[in-house]
């Protein structure tokens, strides 16, 4: 049985000797992050469809907006109480947190501008508690897209989160990082050309990711390397890509410190965990997390992308993976 299929051995393969790796040198356990909401219903949050929002009359849409953005932002505030209770340090926002704050009508817009004391006080108290916040927008951001429609709205959505985040006061850099990832295949140089003209309000916390599909690991570094931005590495999605039978193939560790050298700052270095559902290679996600990278014993950030989400937690904290 493969050290990925067996939740008690963990063991891994030695890769020490290896001429390409430096180990990363690190003695405390990483911080593991929730992802968006819990699995219990502590923490939710309201949304609208755009089909509904449109169907309101005009002169409803900015108080609708109001009222859903301020409940969304008190229950932002109930999750930096949840993660600090439960010892959780890295926080993953909704990217739903303010829907249809993207729209050409800037009611949305103009609602969170008008709400930015009360957006200000949410990031000074995630900074007075040490917790990080990230995003990770949704699956429209294609920079890659061949339609230059698709790209236009991608800047957009990403320029508005950029906005959130500056308006909740948290810095412009990889500490409070956007995370997408590569799109469509075989573009690399034209999302290297698209990243390289992005503000400097996206551009500073933009990472990407690989993913099962469109971008392997080593695809999607010599992105990163050209552009000079992160790769958050994702341990499950290179096993799906490269058909590995293990999370502690020598190549894991390898796309691990490679992903490390693109992160100014090492001790921001954020990587994703996950398990297959109903085997080790499924990409739909498991309930808990049984199998983990030995060499996650090194990072310093882990994202859980479990649907049991804080018990997931728990359970990893618990089981002696560190």
């Amino acid at each position: 049985m493969s050290a990925a299929r067996d939740s008690k051995s963990l063991s891994g393969i030695a890769i020490n000797n290896s001429p390409h790796v430096q180990q990363l040198q690190k003695t405390a356990p990483p911080h593991l992050g929730l992802v968006c909401i819990t699995f219990s219903k502590e923490v939710r949050f309201r949304t609208i469809t755009r089909t509904r929002y449109l169907q309101l009359p005009e002169e409803q849409r900015e108080t609708a907006l109001k009222v859903l953005y301020r409940e969304n932002l008190q229950r932002l505030d109930l999750a930096l109480t949840f993660c600090v209770r439960n010892s959780i340090r890295l926080y993953r926002m909704p990217s739903g947190l303010f829907p249809m704050s993207d729209l050409e009508d800037e009611i949305g817009a103009t609602v969170l501008e008008k709400m930015s004391a009360d957006l200000a006080k949410i990031g000074q108290r995630a900074e007075r508690l040490g917790i990080r916040m990230v995003l990770h927008p949704d699956q429209y951001v294609v920079l890659s897209s061949d339609s230059p429609h698709v790209v236009t709205t991608s800047l957009k959505i990403l320029d508005r989160h950029a906005r959130t985040l500056d308006l909740l006061g948290l810095p412009r850099s990889s500490w409070s990082l956007m995370n997408i990832h590569g799109g469509k295949s075989q573009r690399a140089d034209q999302l290297v050309g698209v990243i390289s003209e992005l503000p400097e309000n996206i551009k500073s916390r933009l990472t990407l990711e690989n993913d099962e599909h469109a971008y392997s690991a080593s695809e999607i570094l010599q992105v990163c390397q050209r552009a000079e931005i992160p790769l958050v590495f994702d341990a499950h999605h290179h096993i799906c890509h490269e058909n590995l039978d293990s999370y502690d193939h020598p190549s894991v560790a390898e796309m691990l410190y490679a992903a490390r050298e693109t992160w100014a700052n090492p001790d921001w270095q954020l990587v994703h965990i996950s398990n297959g559902e109903e085997a080790f290679g499924d990409r739909k996600h498991s309930d808990l997390i049984t199998a983990m990278p030995n060499v996650y014993r090194e990072v310093p950030w882990i994202e859980v992308e479990a649907k049991h989400k804080e018990e997931a937690i728990a359970r990893i904290a618990s089981a002696g993976f560190f």
